[in-house]
């Protein structure tokens, strides 16, 4: 089955996503992450039809089955999880101030290369510490 990657990123009211498989294509959406991979599923069942239709080029792997991998930008990943984990928490974490990691989630800054790496290590650490609990 193949994988096709789908890049997300955080909008002022919603998401947006893209696909380096669909050049110039871009599916936006005032809402959820849910509502963006809805939008994304029927964007791309509209492209192939109308590339069809057009007798254009398009990946053939569109016509089969095929999974989508959607890959957040820092920000993006922060949005979705407000909420779920705290900023303080975040915070302890990652070493980074509460208030500037609301400046990442709200979008009014982004984060240095240093500073995602921080965040995207933090999260890896949760994790494993999170799958290594047994009951």
């Amino acid at each position: 089955m193949k994988q096709f990657k789908v890049q997300v990123s955080k909008t002022p009211t919603g998401y947006c996503a893209t696909m380096d498989a669909l050049p110039g294509w871009i599916v936006g959406v005032s809402g959820s992450f849910s509502d963006l991979q809805k939008e994304v599923k029927e964007s791309i069942e509209f492209y192939v039809e109308c590339a069809k239709m057009d007798c254009e080029s398009y990946p053939e792997a569109l016509d089969g089955d095929y999974e989508l991998d959607y890959a957040f930008t820092i920000e993006s990943l922060l949005s979705f999880y407000d909420g779920i984990i705290s900023r303080a928490a975040l915070s302890r974490l990652t070493g980074i101030n509460e208030k500037q990691l609301g400046h990442y989630v709200c979008g009014r800054s982004r984060p240095r290369r240093e500073q995602a790496q921080k965040i995207i290590g933090a999260l890896h650490r949760l994790g494993k510490e999170l799958t290594a609990i047994s009951v």
